[in-house]
């Protein structure tokens, strides 16, 4: 796919303009880095980092059967849900498998935003719509009506609360408050990526250049800077989130990927994939997934084999170098009796390098 065929959000231009460099993902045209992944990294982990990250999908949910509509969709419970509450789940396959984990803003009991990965967009945006045929309610693709832009790190609400009327202190984590930015309607959510406090900002799609660039502005005598989708990637995996198509996958259930907590089997609602959960926690989950750290210099990437012994137990999901511990880290999904071993190694190039089990975050823990 060129350039030209790329989808890209509305601060393409402005990426250009700050030296980022771009490549292609999930079918958009995104910044991987801007003065390099260390430095972005290292700012969001001391003061504050500034992403984009409107190529996320949004979809709207509205109308009477809304809650009943996502609680049978997704894992989590929903019913719970009051207004201003964020809820992180998984929905799934008939068959256990994740088919996406997404985020769920409670706008009211009958009107929800709900926040889906870039890359599955276009599969999640069909499924829904044709789940939700069946209850009284309306689901509709809003992906070109927000631009999303996420401010991570320590300094993020001192930054972003110049910019806002909005209380910032008063949004508590998984919380959202409604208001305006630079004039502009906006949802302002205590959620994040990176394992650091920060916001994300749900604006109009328009709006995008200039809201940055007042952040940006804002930020600069507080050691803020732009940050890629490399920096988001490493924050992510210090931090031990899940990244679907690796960590979480349609060939990996909520249990197997390590997010079994997301799992309400005793929700009053049904659900889909219910059964097939039910019948692996009872059964026994055949896999599990754990974070490392590796004992070398080099990084092992996803695929690559974990043994214990003469036996290959697993294979890694995320491997990438951690710049807080200057340290190879990264994640495999296992066999479930070997997860507490401590005689674990991966196959680099036909040389065997001792990992680490860690409890995320890493960075924090190792």
């Amino acid at each position: 796919m060129t350039t030209d065929e790329l989808k890209k959000t509305s601060l393409n231009k402005f990426h250009r303009e700050h030296g980022a460099r771009m490549v292609p993902f999930g079918g958009w045209d995104m910044p991987v880095q801007y003065s390099g992944i260390l430095a972005e990294h290292l700012a969001v982990r001391n003061s504050a980092g500034l992403f984009d990250v409107s190529h996320m999908g949004e979809m709207e949910v509205r109308g009477l059967q809304s809650k009943l509509f996502l609680d049978s969709l997704v894992t989590n419970d929903v019913s719970k849900m009051t207004p201003g509450r964020v809820l992180y789940t998984p929905m799934c396959y008939e068959g256990g498998t994740v088919l996406d984990d997404l985020l769920i803003y409670c706008r009211s009991d009958s009107e929800f935003l709900l926040c889906i990965n870039a890359s599955n967009t276009e599969k999640d945006v069909a499924w829904i719509l044709d789940k939700a045929s069946a209850f009284d309610c309306s689901a509709t693709d809003a992906s070109l009506k927000y631009c999303q832009i996420a401010i991570q790190g320590p300094q993020s609400e001192e930054i972003l609360q110049k910019l806002v009327k909005i209380p910032l202190s008063e949004i508590a984590y998984y919380h959202f408050a409604e208001g305006t930015i630079l004039d502009g309607p906006a949802v302002i959510s205590r959620t994040g990526y990176t394992g650091e406090d920060g916001f994300e900002i749900y604006g109009q799609w328009d709006q995008a250049p200039n809201i940055a660039a007042a952040i940006l502005q804002t930020g600069e005598n507080s050691g803020l800077q732009l940050a890629g989708l490399g920096a988001r990637d490493s924050l992510r995996l210090e931090a031990g989130f899940p990244l679907y198509g690796h960590e979480i996958s349609d060939t990996v259930t909520p249990y197997e990927g390590g997010i079994g907590w997301t799992v309400k089997l005793k929700k009053d609602s049904d659900f889909i994939g219910r059964s097939a959960l039910e019948a692996q926690k009872a059964q026994g989950i055949p896999r599990r997934t754990l974070f490392f750290v590796l004992n070398g210099r080099r990084i092992a990437r996803a695929g690559t084999s974990v043994y214990s012994g003469d036996q290959c137990i697993g294979e890694v999901v995320s491997g990438t170098q951690s710049p807080i511990l200057n340290q190879p880290i990264g994640s495999a999904v296992i066999r479930r009796d070997f997860v507490s071993s401590d005689n674990l190694e991966v196959d680099l190039r036909g040389k065997r390098y001792a990992i680490r089990r860690v409890k995320p975050p890493i960075h924090k823990n190792a």
